[in-house]
């Protein structure tokens, strides 16, 4: 009889627990509905354009799985896909090897002048990737210096071809060395250094002690990197298709441009088929990579407050490793960055050649300044990038603070708000172009469809510097505050936002710095009037015009150094990561 009425008792209190969890406030009901407004629209309209047939004057037809069993029998897409695995997993390789050196010789030896690396690394973050591409192609071009010397050595029947599937890999892999980088250092400040500075005194050397100490220890860790920049690597646009279309080398993203930039009307239904199944399998690669990064918590070894991060005594090896740093600098940054200068002085680009320095010229920068389309581009790009951290960080701010004191419901805020980061660069683009196209307000090709766009891509980003930041407030504050008699909005703004100030003008600056160097995103979103820096960069080398693009380029990353110096100083003055 007493279990009888202990089962009854508990339906009730079942019933209640889940009224709780359903029970929301009005802000998050709101703030709910934001989110919902900015990512669902492209994701359902993706799904729709894919299950019907596209017409001429960009109406959907009748409902068809067409563009889906095309897609599963052409004779394209299963080469594609290899393709953007071998492409992928290649570019993690490159990236992997140089990024986790340059990470221990910072985090575990004292070579000299190893802590400049983080500011290299971040002023590397605000270059766009076109213009990354761009130099690439210069130095291993058919004109470049690379070829000029196999050929004096070797003679002019020997040369590389760049527009190759080692081309993309090394291309794009030196692309993400300095993420890499920055990522494995926090793997590293994990550990326990005392393990390697054992190791040492037992007389292992530096280069054992490291492979058989740290990596084994960082293990979870990398191939949690691995699996990341695979995953970035199988979204991304720039090189597969700056690179990869000009070897004859598709992967799905150039299909998915392809399809939808097509001769006669754009094949918003293929496009939609393609994005829909890269889509999906990024979902799983994401699932995949957040299990891995779960189970890394298994080999951290900080154990105590005690504990102070070691570096090993390399003696005169330190030069060595700080020689290893320079080098590694070079071919990342520092290389790209002189042949854009050196090409941005010439009145037509043919190589690195001696005659090349007498025909020196500042003409490419004069037309460059007085060209109103430069300054259309640069103030939109400057717009764009501010308005979309701007309308990102305190959206995030609030939905953070809300989810991290587990408010009623507020869990669905950040579901809604980390769930663009399944989406690829290009299928968001594709999506918001067929959102904007069929929208009765004329928003398409607008700077404010850019806004929108950009705004539901990096709404994670925002996300994650806001609750980081979040949860390094005691929640005492707020609870002595609300004793006081505050309201709760009173103390979000007198508390909380003041606290928080150093992580959100953190996270604004990382938002300002991804939005203005992207490509994939806008490209198929502007339109005459609403032109940026990284899509009019794109075009510049698709029409040939080399020496202007490494001008506007030169511009272009002055100014995002200085962006980038000041969010390397926020970063490093409140400790923010």
């Amino acid at each position: 009889m007493s279990l009888h009425a202990s089962s009854h008792d508990l339906a009730p209190k079942q019933r209640a627990s889940l009224l709780l969890r359903l029970r929301v406030s009005p802000i998050i009901l709101v703030l709910a509905s934001l989110l919902a407004l900015l990512i669902l629209p492209p994701a359902l309209f993706l799904i729709d354009v894919s299950l019907h047939v596209s017409n001429p004057d960009g109406t959907l037809g009748e409902f068809t799985f067409q563009y889906y069993k095309a897609l599963f029998t052409e004779r394209f897409f299963l080469p594609s896909l290899i393709n953007t695995i071998i492409y992928s997993f290649g570019t993690a390789i490159v990236a992997l090897f140089f990024g986790i050196t340059q990470a221990l010789i910072v985090e575990r030896t004292n070579a000299p002048g190893r802590r400049w690396v983080f500011l290299g690394a971040i002023i590397a973050l605000g270059i766009p990737n076109v213009l990354h591409v761009v130099s690439w192609l210069l130095i291993l071009g058919r004109a470049g210096p690379v070829n000029d010397l196999i050929s004096s050595s070797l003679g002019p029947d020997y040369n590389i071809n760049v527009y190759s599937m080692w081309g993309m890999i090394l291309i794009e892999g030196m692309n993400f060395v300095p993420l890499v980088f920055l990522l494995m250092s926090a793997v590293l400040k994990s550990q326990d250094a005392s393990f390697e500075e054992a190791s040492m005194m037992s007389g292992g050397r530096p280069l054992r002690t490291f492979w058989s100490i740290s990596i084994r220890m960082g293990m979870p860790g990398i191939l949690a990197l691995l699996l990341l920049v695979f995953i970035r690597a199988f979204e991304s646009f720039e090189v597969p298709a700056l690179v990869g279309l000009a070897g004859n080398i598709n992967v799905l993203t150039t299909n998915i441009y392809q399809s939808s930039r097509g001769r006669g009307f754009p094949k918003y239904g293929e496009a939609g088929a393609y994005a829909i199944c890269l889509l999906l399998i990024v979902c799983v690669l994401i699932y995949l990579y957040n299990r891995l990064s779960r189970n890394a918590h298994k080999y951290q070894s900080i154990t105590g407050k005690g504990y102070r991060p070691r570096v090993v005594d390399l003696g005169p090896l330190r030069w060595i490793g700080t020689g290893v740093l320079v080098l590694t600098f070079f071919l990342v940054t520092g290389l790209p960055i002189l042949i854009l200068i050196f090409a941005s002085l010439q009145p037509f680009y043919d190589g690195l050649r001696p005659e090349s320095f007498a025909r020196f010229t500042s003409e490419n920068y004069r037309l460059l300044l007085d060209a109103h389309s430069f300054h259309d581009a640069i103030g939109n790009t400057l717009l764009m990038g501010a308005a979309t951290a701007t309308a990102v960080i305190p959206l995030t701010a609030i939905c953070a603070w809300l989810a991290a004191r587990r408010a009623p419901g507020a869990w669905i805020l950040d579901q809604l708000a980390t769930s663009p980061l399944v989406f690829p660069a290009i299928v968001m683009s594709v999506a918001f172009l067929y959102v904007f196209v069929n929208m009765p307000i004329a928003l398409y090709g607008t700077l404010l469809s850019l806004i929108i766009a950009s705004t539901s891509r990096y709404l994670p980003y925002g996300m994650r510097y806001a609750y980081a930041g979040v949860l390094q407030i005691q929640k005492e504050l707020e609870d002595a505050s609300s004793s006081s008699g505050a309201r709760q909005l009173t103390t979000f703004l007198r508390i909380v936002i003041p606290l928080l100030a150093p992580a959100l003008i953190g996270g604004w600056l990382f938002v300002f710095l991804l939005s203005v160097q992207a490509v994939s995103l806008p490209l198929l979103l502007v339109g005459p009037g609403s032109e940026i820096v990284a899509v009019t960069l794109f075009d510049l080398w698709q029409n040939g015009q080399v020496t202007e693009l490494a001008a506007m380029g030169v511009v272009w990353i002055a100014l995002m150094t200085i962006v980038s110096g000041i969010f390397y100083y926020v970063t490093r003055r409140f400790q923010i990561s």
